[in-house]
Order: C-alpha cells, then sequence, then structure tokens
C-alpha cells in the first residue's frame, strides 16, 4: 500500500485551514489510517480545528484498544467533538469554530470511511470515478427534496453552506461507508478546494496517469490552481495495491 497526504493554501486565502493525515502503518486497531479535514471560523480559528481534529482522533485511536474499524472511528470523532465544542467555548475568539472530516481506513479488501461535512472521498476504478461519501450541505439537501437541480446558478451559489460539521455542536452524527476494493483501484480524499476547482473527469483523468503517486497528487493541486484556486486544498491519494486474488 501507498499513499501520499499534501495540502495547498490556494492562490486566495491567508491562511490554510486544511489539515491532513496519512499512515500505511498500523495505528492502534486499524491497519492504516487517512484523514482531511477542512476548518471554519474566523481568524486562525479554522486552522485551530482541524489540526484540533486530526490530534485527537489519532491519538484516541493509537490508544483505543480492541475495537472494530467503525467503532473506533466514531468513539474518535465523538472525542475529538468534544474537545473542539469545548475549546471554542471556553475562548471567545474561537466562538464557531468547527471542520469537516473524511476518514478512512483499509482492512484486506474492505475500505470503511466516515464522513461529516462537505470534504469528499472518491473510487477511482479503471471503469470510472465515484463519489463514495455524501455532502452534508444546504444545496444537496435541496436537491434530495427535489427543490435544486444540481449544477444550477443556485447551486453553484450556495454549494459552501454545509448543514453539519464537527465541534459545533455538543454532538455529532457521522455517515459511515463500507466499500469492497478491487485491483487497480485508487482512494481520493479531498477537501472542497480540489472538488470544487476540478471535475470529475479531469480527477479520474490524472490519477490514472502513469506515473508516482506523489506526482499524481501534485498535479491535482496545480489544476486546482490553474482552475482559480479560491481555497485551501487537501488531497489524501491512495494506491491500496489490492491483488487480483484480495479483491474477489
Amino acid at each position: 500500500m501507498k499513499a501520499c497526504a499534501l495540502t495547498d493554501i490556494g492562490r486566495v486565502r491567508s491562511v490554510n485551514q486544511d489539515s491532513r493525515f496519512a499512515t500505511t502503518e498500523p495505528i492502534g486497531p486499524l491497519s492504516n489510517l487517512f484523514i482531511v479535514a477542512d476548518g471554519m471560523g474566523g481568524h486562525r480559528s479554522g486552522d485551530r480545528a482541524s489540526r484540533l481534529l486530526i490530534d485527537s482522533l489519532t491519538d484516541y485511536i493509537g490508544n483505543c484498544g480492541d475495537q472494530t474499524a467503525v467503532a473506533a472511528l466514531n468513539n474518535g470523532i465523538a472525542e475529538a467533538n468534544r474537545k473542539i465544542y469545548e475549546a471554542a467555548a471556553a475562548d471567545q475568539s474561537l466562538s464557531g469554530m468547527g471542520t469537516t472530516l473524511v476518514a478512512a481506513t483499509i482492512e484486506g479488501s474492505t475500505l470503511y470511511v466516515a464522513n461529516v461535512g462537505d470534504s469528499r472521498l472518491y473510487l477511482i476504478e479503471r471503469e470510472g470515478i465515484r463519489q463514495v461519501t455524501r455532502d452534508h450541505s444546504y444545496v444537496e439537501e435541496m436537491v434530495s427534496l427535489g427543490q435544486m437541480n444540481r449544477g444550477s446558478a443556485a447551486y453553484r451559489e450556495q454549494k459552501n453552506i454545509i448543514t453539519r460539521a464537527v465541534g459545533i455542536a455538543d454532538h455529532v452524527d457521522v455517515d459511515f461507508f463500507e466499500v469492497s476494493l478491487k485491483a487497480g483501484d485508487y482512494i481520493l480524499l479531498c477537501s472542497d478546494g480540489l472538488s470544487n476547482m476540478v471535475d470529475n473527469s479531469a480527477i479520474f483523468r490524472l490519477v490514472l496517469l502513469p506515473g508516482p503517486l506523489e506526482s499524481k497528487a501534485r498535479a491535482l493541486i496545480a489544476l486546482a490552481n490553474q482552475n482559480g484556486g479560491k481555497d485551501n486544498i487537501a488531497v489524501v491519494l491512495i494506491d491500496p495495491q489490492i491483488s487480483e486474488v484480495d479483491g474477489l
């Protein structure tokens, strides 16, 4: 298994509020762990929230003992949510801070995914690209209710309004997904600084180009910046190196 985790401030923002984490080595009960977090809040509170989430979640999982992948992620996210919420309550300058989260771990040929907010996980297969996570955003709620069309002017204008984040309340609901991996699959975790700037077809094309994993990740960030770089960009790109036998 190989992984590459990169972040970039983009071309507009003065502070990078995105954080990322990747290890292909065991951490606590998990065989590996990958995280992208996109912080929000005034001044520097957004970057504080995203870093606090990663520090808290990795610390919890590293010390939580024997738990299933989903239980470890769910309990760790709850602990991170508590710490961010309490930090904001204790310091008025951090009031309202929070962060998105997409986290993943691979056990054998099974991918387990946790998601809060609008950071995304994509599965890039030989046949195409698929968004595994579902954005917790106002526009996606409107689409699901049949009150807005995806890609419309109203959708584009309001797509940054999220409806769920870690740390903004004393409890957070987490969505979980389970995916069976096949030989040749790649996994991409990213903040909306990538997904808002680079369309799915371009992501698919760049990830499947020959070359090292880091070159592919840097090419994604470069294209996001070339297309405007309106937000911070975080990318975790994974080649799980599933064998034909494992993926059966």
